[in-house]
């Protein structure tokens, strides 16, 4: 017989973590739960900055909170900055966005066409196609498998 056939140590490894069946939800942090700054936000668009409060509303969504209400108000920030902008201006603005940036643009025209309102999805479908000459399909998939919505 061998010397270590009584040696335990292999059953320290916890085989469960590595299944694949176990999902366990990530604990958010939601410390950045707050969303945009509002009030700045208001401020870029009473100015005419549109692009800046594109920039200044994407920059922090609300992705590790599960406090629907304040997705919800992000939400419809958002759509208010979009409604801002016209056809001509969108690809530039599109063109400014880094590509983390055109991904939570992306999960927020998916989060808008939930919501049925005819004047609002014209524009949606608009941004969505502008969005997608830019980002390609790669920008779809990463939103669509991605857990953390707005």
């Amino acid at each position: 017989m061998s010397v270590n056939t009584g040696a335990k140590l292999f059953r320290k490894v916890d085989v469960d973590q590595f299944d694949e069946e176990r999902f366990v939800e990530d604990a958010g942090d939601d410390s950045s739960a707050v969303g945009p700054n509002e009030s700045e936000v208001n401020n870029l668009l009473a100015q005419n900055r549109n692009a800046e409060a594109l920039k200044a509303v994407l920059n922090n969504p609300p992705v590790n909170t599960k406090d629907q209400a304040i997705k919800d108000r992000c939400a419809s920030l958002v759509l208010r900055v979009l409604s801002a902008f016209k056809v001509s201006e969108m690809e530039e603005a599109i063109n400014g966005l880094e590509q983390p940036a055109q991904d939570v643009l992306m999960k927020y025209l998916y989060r808008g066409f939930e919501s049925p309102k005819e004047a609002v999805q014209s524009n949606l479908l608009a941004w969505h196609e502008k969005l997608f000459a830019v980002g390609g399909y790669g920008c779809i998939v990463r939103v669509l498998t991605d857990r953390k919505t707005v």
